[in-house]
């Protein structure tokens, strides 16, 4: 029983690693990304407001 002992701890950590990718896919582009497009947006329009400069226009 000594071998279930020391593949339970990689094999959890191998789990948790791949949910930790899926997660982090599924929550690129979408829906979401229009709204974290808009928010740097206007940061960005805010800063150069203030700055008087016009604000740089970003590439995708």
């Amino acid at each position: 029983m000594d071998y279930v002992a020391a593949l339970f701890p990689p094999a959890v950590m191998a789990v948790g690693f791949t949910w930790l990718i899926v997660t982090i896919i599924r929550t690129q582009g979408g829906v979401n990304k229009y709204k974290e497009d808009a928010a740097v947006d206007a940061a960005l329009a805010a800063r150069a407001a203030g700055e008087g400069e016009q604000p740089a226009e970003r590439r995708a």
